[in-house]
């Protein structure tokens, strides 16, 4: 069993990080290359501090881990030094446990039991652990190619290729059915391609995970944008069942403040899609902010990458806005008790770096240019509240001070509205809900038969580990469909929620 009082021996440690030179200087993740033998005795001694718990909620799907992760069990393999063993583990639950060891905020640290009291330390390294499981299972091998020994006859369509759909295609490569992947853009992966900056995850880790799916026999198609190129009746004819993975892509703009229409005001992805794609080798992008004074508008994930991208473009200064007040540094029991997700203040590498965070503040008015470009923001403190009458949310200035800001490119990441509209979603007889997304039933088939959803495109902008594990639920579901019963694993029910305090 593990260690009872691991924690007490070790303190909590993180990995250590690149010089701040080092890191503007390239686009290449912003963690410090350690040899392995270093790194894996580093780790050891961090999953030492697992109490093996008798209630670990740290793998519950409600405070925890949605996809069920074994995380004491490939703790204490860890501590004991048996990498094949936890490698074996990890994976039984997990597709890619390269992406959530590098992307996943973790809520499994917020359910670890020694996240209860700050005496503790803090909670286990979790994501540290798995990421290093990740990598040492590539340098040794143990991550092979599994190909199903047998053939169902029958084929499936996944329409797009972010982390529900790959995990719904592997998982029924590796059931015997025929799984052809459509992707609309002219690289695979979804928003772990051109959403995800290098510097949080190299493109690297993700083709070597899609060379894996091709071994496997998963089939591939870039470029083509299904109900567009490939017609809807086409791909009735030929696949027994589709699976909707096409995310929720649809980005919240800003059409109520003064100076909107001014030149130099993007939508946060049209910054960090050419972004990537030239740390691809596609050349300059379009919105550069070297040179310019940047603000971002929006205090979450995409705000953050925006934020590293634009420093390392050679931005002249990054501003980064959120209306909300700062958030505390340690988590209240009264707003968020363990082990629900903290409300504390989360600072991303990108802010360590550069630049600067503004909070309880609202642009008043965009200012311009006499030839239509943004030159400047001009900003007041806020609360925010909500409406007694209507539940709204408001924007509420607390006095009439006015803050102006130089501003050559304004990036807005204030989140996501849900599926973008696509002509296949009408040629399948689909309408989005309120909430911008497709509905489903138990069985996570849509209104149209044979047809399923999963991931953002059924839940809304959420997790990279939500995404696998609906996308391993969906696969559960089609191999019922195809076959009348399924031995494949189900982590995640489609009602399936996170714990919070409403």
């Amino acid at each position: 069993m593990a260690d009872p009082t691991g924690f007490l021996k070790y303190d909590r440690e993180e990995p250590k990080k690149k010089s701040y030179e080092e890191r503007l200087s390239s686009w290449g993740e912003v963690y410090a290359d350690v040899p392995s033998a270093e790194r894996n005795d580093q780790v050891r001694k961090q999953a030492s501090r697992c109490m093996d718990c008798g209630i670990p909620f740290c793998h519950s799907g409600g405070s925890g881990c949605p996809l069920g992760n074994l995380i004491p069990e490939w703790n204490d393999l860890v501590r004991r030094g048996d990498w094949a063993a936890a490698s074996d583990r990890l994976h039984a639950t997990n597709n890619f446990p390269e992406f959530t060891g590098k992307l996943c905020p973790a809520p499994c640290e917020a359910g670890c039991v020694l996240s209860i009291s700050p005496l503790s330390g803090g909670p286990v390294a979790i994501k540290r652990v798995e990421q290093t499981i990740a990598d040492q299972s590539w340098e040794a091998g143990y991550v092979q190619p599994q190909v199903s020994e047998v053939s169902s006859g029958r084929r499936v369509a996944v329409v797009g290729s972010g982390p529900a759909g790959l995990a719904a295609a592997q998982q029924l490569t590796r059931a015997g059915h025929e799984v052809t992947v459509f992707e609309r853009d002219d690289r695979l992966g979804g928003l772990l391609r051109y959403g995800i900056p290098e510097f949080k995850m190299e493109k690297k880790v993700l083709d070597r995970r899609l060379a894996q799916l091709r071994k496997e026999g998963t089939r591939f198609v870039t470029g083509c944008e299904v109900g567009v190129d490939l017609s809807v009746e086409d791909l009735r004819a030929q696949y027994d069942a589709v699976v909707l993975a096409v995310g929720a892509l649809r980005g919240r703009d800003d059409t109520t403040t003064p100076g909107r229409e001014l030149a130099g005001i993007h939508l946060a992805m049209e910054h960090l899609v050419p972004a990537n794609k030239y740390v691809e080798g596609d050349g300059p992008p379009a919105i550069d902010a070297r040179g310019k004074h940047v603000v971002i508008i929006g205090g979450g994930d995409t705000g953050a990458d925006s934020y590293g991208t634009a420093t390392r473009q050679g931005a002249l200064s990054v501003t980064q806005l959120d209306q909300y007040p700062m958030p505390p540094s340690a988590r209240d029991d009264e707003r968020s008790p363990w082990p629900t997700w903290p409300y504390i203040l989360r600072t991303y590498a990108a802010h360590e770096e550069a630049g600067e965070r503004k909070f309880a503040v609202a642009v008043k008015r965009f200012v311009g240019s006499a030839d239509g470009r943004v030159t400047g923001v001009e900003l007041q403190q806020v609360r925010v509240q909500k409406d007694p009458a209507t539940g709204r949310r408001e924007v509420i200035p607390v006095n009439d001070e006015i803050e102006t800001l130089p501003a050559d490119l304004v990036l807005l990441a204030i989140g996501f509205e849900g599926v973008e509209e696509m002509p296949l979603l009408g040629g399948l007889g689909l309408s989005l809900t309120r909430r911008g997304t497709l509905s489903c039933g138990a069985d996570w088939q849509t209104e149209s038969p044979g047809v399923f959803v999963c991931g953002d495109a059924h839940r809304g902008a959420s997790l990279v580990v939500w995404a696998i594990a609906e996308g391993r639920s969906v696969a559960n579901a089609v191999d019922t469909y195809l076959t009348g019963a399924s031995d494949l694993p189900a982590p995640v029910h489609p009602t399936a929620l996170p714990l919070a305090v409403v």
